[in-house]
């Protein structure tokens, strides 16, 4: 019936699926310092017309949504060029060290953005940022049970990262700072929202920090 709720199990079946097309040709547009912009001509179907997209050829990142055990969050303050401004954000960075394993690249981020450890680490989610403009995936990971990354060991931030503010917030009060329209960054958005889902069941139900990850480019 039109407008009826799906059902949890129903809910289940949907689930995104590679969709190869015939691809007629690939062509590198533009060679940034950290990705690239590639034009591919293509085919929806074996008698459908060429279609061509540009879009930007891009490593894939994961992002860390750090909480401590009296389950508040820490939000970063970064200055992003491109929109100008401050933007709230959670520790991420680009998958850019070749044969790096993913959740190692997280705690990678973890340590040189927030000076933090983590012993317990988990899935919160996985989405692509702008899937119609960018093939970037990104994987969201739960880190609990931290600790200080001690003096001597830390990462020396430069440039825009020298600048980072941290701030411990309540879980429910970054969901709605989020619905309020005052955060904007994707991972720290989708990662409050996935951790505050997550919170019903204890964190059960969220995957282990290996669990496959067959969207990002080197899986498909």
């Amino acid at each position: 019936m039109p407008g009826t709720p799906e059902t949890p199990h129903a809910a289940r079946k949907v689930s995104d699926a590679p969709s190869p097309r015939r691809l007629l040709s690939t062509e590198k547009v533009y060679e940034g310092r950290i990705w690239d912009v590639v034009s591919d001509s293509f085919q929806l179907s074996d008698s459908g017309d060429a279609l061509t997209r540009d879009y930007i050829d891009h490593p894939g990142a994961v992002a860390v949504l750090p909480m401590n055990e009296a389950g508040e969050i820490l939000l970063l303050k970064q200055y992003r060029h491109p929109v100008g401004m401050d933007l709230w954000e959670i520790p991420a960075g680009l998958l850019d060290v070749e044969g790096e394993e993913f959740v190692t690249g997280a705690a990678r981020e973890l340590a040189e953005e927030a000076d933090l450890a983590a012993g317990t680490w988990n899935v919160l989610a996985d989405f692509f940022n702008s899937p119609g403009s960018s093939s970037e995936a990104i994987r969201i990971y739960l880190a609990r049970d931290l600790t200080e990354v001690p003096h001597h060991e830390r990462h020396e931030r430069t440039d825009e990262e020298a600048e980072i503010e941290f701030h411990w917030i309540a879980l429910d009060d970054a969901v709605a700072a989020v619905l309020e329209g005052k955060l904007h960054n994707p991972s720290a958005v989708v990662g409050i929202l996935a951790a505050a889902a997550a919170r019903a069941d204890g964190f059960a139900g969220l995957r282990p920090a290996d669990a496959p990850w067959p969207a990002h480019p080197s899986q498909r």
